[in-house]
């Protein structure tokens, strides 16, 4: 079957790709990792090889990473080391005095609290986290051709919403995984979630 991914006409709009990065040891504990620069473990690093089959030979007008580690070295790792550029605003949520806490480590002194509804003490607000991806999306669309952007879970889940008109909060509802690969797409003149959490066995 072919893949659609690859199948596009002349005259079809730019798309954004979105890559989360591999793994981290604070990922894979699940701690809120903003602007702390955690490197990628072992694991994240062959995660972050196994992207590069998948978007090889891909003509992306752009490639652009946070300037984090994690997500520049997926970058890099993945094939892109040439050619990748930095952007801030693909920086993730600055989660602020809660930064490197788990969910219930907080919920301990905050009962029932969650990052979608209450945010991070101390941090950025949800409002300033989707002005920066909504900038990106702006020069996404400003290409003649497609984008692929590395970056981080919840500003990808954030961009993600935006992409297709929701607010930023509904960010709540896209789950995504270490080293996925979506899609930010059109239908005609529709901005759609293409394909969204797509997972590589690193081998």
């Amino acid at each position: 079957m072919t893949d659609p991914s690859h199948d596009r006409d002349d005259d079809q709009r730019p798309r954004l790709w979105v890559v989360r990065h591999g793994e981290t040891a604070w990922a894979a504990a699940g701690r809120h990792t903003g602007w702390t620069d955690i490197p990628l473990t072992a694991a994240g690093q062959a995660e972050a090889r196994a992207l590069g089959p998948r978007l090889a030979g891909i003509p992306f007008e752009a490639v652009i990473s946070s300037p984090l580690s994690r997500a520049l070295e997926t970058a890099r790792l993945a094939g892109f080391r040439e050619r990748v550029t930095t952007d801030d605003d693909l920086r993730e949520w600055d989660y602020g005095a809660d930064e490197g806490r788990t969910t219930a480590e907080i919920q301990a002194g905050r009962p029932g609290w969650t990052i979608w509804r209450d945010g991070p003490r101390d941090g950025e607000t949800l409002g300033d986290v989707g002005a920066r991806v909504d900038r990106v999306i702006a020069r996404a669309r400003g290409h003649l051709g497609d984008t692929l952007a590395f970056a981080h879970g919840h500003v990808l889940r954030i961009l993600a919403a935006r992409w297709i008109g929701l607010d930023a909060v509904d960010g709540a509802r896209f789950a995504l995984g270490t080293a996925t690969v979506s899609i930010l797409a059109w239908e005609r003149d529709t901005p759609v979630i293409g394909r969204w959490n797509e997972r590589l066995d690193p081998g």
